[in-house]
C-alpha cells in the first residue's frame, strides 16, 4: 500500500500575485523615458561623427557632409502629422513597438552605407522612425498623470541626456571602433528594448480616439487658437536654437579648444558633461511649472537666452565651456513649456494629433537648422552663428508674451 502523499503546503496552494498595475506603469514609464533619450540621441549620432564620416566619404571639410543630415530631420518634423493621428486612432503602444524597432533597422542601415546619398537615405528613414516619439510617446506617459509638469520635466531630461550619451559614446566609439560602430550598437540595443516593451507594456483597451476624457483646462476656441498658434511659433525659433546648438555644438568645442584640448573623446566627454548638467534644468523647470504662472516663467528662460548666447559668440577656451553649459541650461530649460501647454488644454483623446501637427510644422521649418549649419559657419563663422540664434531668442520672447495670462484660462 503506498503511502499517502503530503499534503499541499499554504504557499503552494496559493496562486502566483499578478505584476501589480502600478509596477507594470512604472516599468513602461521607465521604457517610454529610455525612448526618449534614444530617439534624441540616434538624431544626434550622425552630427557627433561628422567629421570621420566626411574623411571616409572623401569629404575635404566637415561643412560639405553636414546637409546630407536634413532628411533626418525634415521627416522627424513631417512624419509627426502621420505618426499622431496613428496613435490616436491605432494605439500608442503598437507605435512605440513601431519605433523601437524600426530606428533600430534604419541605425543598421546607416551603418552599412558606403556614401554621402546611401547614408542620407538611411538618416531619413531614421528620421521618419524617430517621428513617432513626441507625438505618441509622450501623450502616452503622461495620459494618467497627476503632476505632468514633473512627468514631463523627467522625460525632458530623459531625452537631452540621451544627446549627452551622443555625444560621449559616439566620441569613443568613433575613436576605437568606427563611426560605423556609433550607429550598429545603439541601433542593436534599441530593438532589444523594443522587444522589452512588448512583454512588459499591456495591450490597449481602446485606442485614444475612443475614450471620454475632458481637458483640465478648458479655453474659448479662439483663445485655444492662439494658444496653438503661440506654441507652433515658439516651437519653431525654439527648435530652430536647439538644432542649431545640438548639431553644431560639437564642432563649436572642437574649434574654440584649438591647441588647449584636442582628443576626441576628451572633447566628447566635456559635451557629454555640458549636455547632462543642462539636462537637469528640465526636472526643475518641470516641476515649477505644476507650482506657478506658466507665462511668466517661460518668459523669464527665454530671455536669458538672449545675452548668454551673445556672449558666447565671442568666449574661448574655458570661458566659452561655462558659456555653452549655461546657454544649454535656458535651452534646455524652455523645452518642457510646449508638452505642458498641451495637456493643460487639449483633451487626451486628440493630444496625439495636435501634438503631430504642432511638431510638422516646428520641426519641418526648424530643420533647416541641419542644412544652414554648415555653409552658415564656412561662409561666416560660429561667432556670427550665435549672434544670429541671439536674435532668434529675441524673437520668442516676442512671441511668448502673445500667450493668454492664466487668469484669461
Amino acid at each position: 500500500m503506498s503511502p499517502p502523499s503530503a499534503p499541499l503546503s499554504a504557499a503552494s496552494a496559493l496562486p502566483v500575485p499578478a505584476e501589480s498595475p502600478q509596477r507594470s506603469a512604472r516599468r513602461v514609464a521607465l521604457l517610454l523615458n529610455l525612448a526618449h533619450a534614444i530617439d534624441h540621441m540616434f538624431l544626434l549620432i550622425f552630427a557627433t561623427a561628422v567629421g570621420s564620416i566626411a574623411a571616409e566619404f572623401g569629404f575635404s571639410r566637415w561643412e560639405d557632409l553636414m546637409p546630407y543630415g536634413v532628411g533626418a530631420f525634415v521627416l522627424f518634423g513631417l512624419g509627426s502629422l502621420p505618426s499622431g493621428r496613428l496613435g490616436d486612432l491605432w494605439g500608442r503602444r503598437r507605435m512605440m513597438l513601431l519605433f523601437f524597432f524600426g530606428i533600430g533597422a534604419a541605425a543598421l542601415l546607416a551603418a552599412l552605407t558606403r556614401n554621402a546619398w546611401q547614408l542620407a537615405a538611411a538618416l531619413t528613414l531614421l528620421g521618419a522612425f524617430a517621428s513617432i516619439y513626441h507625438p505618441v510617446g509622450i501623450p502616452m506617459l503622461l495620459q494618467r498623470a497627476p503632476n505632468p509638469g514633473a512627468v514631463i520635466g523627467i522625460n525632458g531630461l530623459a531625452g537631452n541626456l540621451g544627446i549627452a550619451v551622443a555625444a560621449l559614446s559616439t566620441g569613443f566609439m568613433v575613436q576605437w571602433l568606427g563611426w560605423r560602430a556609433a550607429f550598429a550598437i545603439p541601433g542593436l540595443a534599441a530593438i532589444a528594448c523594443g522587444l522589452v516593451f512588448a512583454a512588459v507594456c499591456p495591450q490597449e483597451t481602446e485606442a485614444p480616439a475612443k475614450r471620454s476624457t475632458k481637458a483640465r483646462v478648458s479655453l474659448a476656441p479662439a483663445a485655444l487658437a492662439r494658444v496653438f498658434a503661440v506654441m507652433t511659433a515658439a516651437s519653431v525659433t525654439g527648435g530652430l536654437l536647439f538644432n542649431f546648438t545640438t548639431n553644431g555644438n560639437a564642432q563649436f568645442l572642437g574649434e574654440r579648444f584649438r591647441g588647449i584640448v584636442e582628443d576626441p573623446a576628451r572633447l566628447g566627454m566635456m559635451l557629454a558633461g555640458v549636455y547632462a548638467l543642462a539636462s537637469l534644468a528640465q526636472v526643475v523647470v518641470g516641476r515649477l511649472i505644476d507650482r506657478v504662472a506658466l507665462k511668466p516663467l517661460y518668459l523669464g528662460i527665454v530671455a536669458l537666452q538672449i545675452p548668454l548666447l551673445a556672449l558666447a559668440a565671442f568666449a574661448q577656451g574655458w570661458w566659452m565651456l561655462v558659456l555653452l553649459l549655461a546657454v544649454m541650461v535656458v535651452i534646455f530649460g524652455s523645452i518642457p513649456f510646449t508638452d505642458a501647454m498641451i495637456v493643460r488644454y487639449v483633451d487626451d483623446r486628440i493630444r496625439s494629433r495636435v501634438a503631430g501637427a504642432r511638431l510638422t510644422l516646428s520641426i519641418g521649418i526648424s530643420s533647416a537648422a541641419v542644412w544652414l549649419l554648415g555653409p552658415l559657419v564656412k561662409a561666416l563663422s560660429f561667432g556670427a552663428l550665435f549672434v544670429g540664434m541671439a536674435a532668434i531668442a529675441a524673437v520668442t520672447l516676442a512671441v511668448v508674451a502673445l500667450l493668454p495670462a492664466e487668469g484669461q484660462a
